[in-house]
């Protein structure tokens, strides 16, 4: 299983956000025929197959699977839950049954599944050299405490090694903080939108009420009407915010850094610290709301657990970590700038 998945990992980055811009493309004028459905516009999954060129659509008990020699994406009716080469992402809207097909919701193909299939595609992504690494917390806020230590602590010493990482690869690196202080979460959002042509990366570990809690996670705004993951629709969640400026560009980037990330932590070859994968999904933070380039909040295990604890608390999982995401900017701006 731990192969399978590290396999279908490794499609998922160099394949879907390499190459899928090669796939077949209709452009603006293909005929999706959308439908309504409680408020929201659908496109049905066999006009997905046709319009990026997949060879087979077959269903089974409600699920729905498209695929071709390089990409399995993976649909199930009702449910929330996309597997694109076994990463999980979160819909923003269920998989509905209508008329004998399967649908996705527009807003899901617009700003979740074409940018992931097709970066080159997403005119806001820009080429860049900078990196603004957010290390979260600090100072008077611990964030999460573990059995082992505490959230601030583990967020900036990955963010430091990511850091050194980066700059020996050329990358301007830029640090919201870089020691034990508080830096509100205004001034993280004004740092990063002093440059205009760079990424943004807020690194957290978790922390549940449940000690079963585990796994890795990977937030992105919200596109507009879009509410925060787990909670109802509110009307703050219809106005745009600066951050949906970037909608495309920052799944892209969540995808590199979430996928890498689970590669390189369930490497049966090496550390293998089987890490669960708890998905790519949309949230209303003010660190991704504001901020004005591709952003991602990336959780790197729950302190809370354990066992994960012990995980995290070691320098091992730590610079596997740093060297996972540091990989993951070096993919998503190869994805960015390949010739469509």
């Amino acid at each position: 299983m731990v192969k399978n998945l590290r396999l279908s990992v490794t499609f998922c980055l160099t394949f879907c956000l390499l190459y899928c811009g090669a796939l077949t493309s209709y452009g603006q004028g293909f005929p999706w025929a959308p439908v309504q459905h409680k408020g929201n516009e659908y496109v049905s999954l066999n006009n997905v197959k046709t319009f990026y060129g997949f060879q087979k659509l077959t269903t089974q008990g409600g699920g729905v699977t498209l695929e071709n020699a390089g990409v399995k994406l993976q649909f199930k009716s009702g449910s929330y839950q996309c597997r694109m080469n076994g990463v999980l992402f979160i819909l923003s809207y269920p998989i509905v049954p209508l008329k004998g097909k399967y649908f996705i919701a527009r807003t899901d193909l617009v700003k979740l599944i074409e940018p992931v299939m097709r970066p080159s595609y997403i005119n806001s992504a820009t080429v860049f050299n900078t990196v603004v690494i957010d290390a979260g917390h600090g100072g008077n806020d611990s964030g999460a405490v573990g059995y082992l230590g505490t959230e601030k602590f583990y967020a900036l010493k990955v963010a430091r090694l990511v850091r050194d990482m980066l700059q020996k690869k050329g990358y301007r690196v830029v640090m919201t903080r870089n020691s034990d202080v508080f830096i509100s979460l205004a001034n993280r959002v004004a740092i990063a939108n002093r440059y205009k042509n760079a990424i943004f990366i807020s690194i957290h570990f978790n922390a549940a009420k449940s000690r079963a809690a585990s796994g890795i996670e990977t937030f992105t705004v919200s596109p507009v009407g879009v509410p925060h993951v787990g909670r109802g629709v509110r009307e703050r969640d219809f106005k745009i915010v600066p951050g949906n400026i970037m909608d495309s560009a920052s799944i892209a980037l969540a995808t590199a850094v979430h996928g890498r990330t689970l590669l390189y932590l369930n490497n049966p070859r090496g550390n293998n610290y089987r890490i669960i994968d708890r998905g790519i999904k949309r949230a209303r933070f003010n660190v991704l709301t504001g901020i004005k380039v591709p952003a991602i909040l990336f959780e790197g295990g729950f302190l809370s657990n354990r066992t994960e604890a012990t995980k995290i608390n070691s320098p091992v999982y730590q610079q596997t970590l740093s060297s996972a995401i540091v990989r993951a900017v070096d993919v998503y701006k190869a994805s960015i700038t390949r010739k469509r």
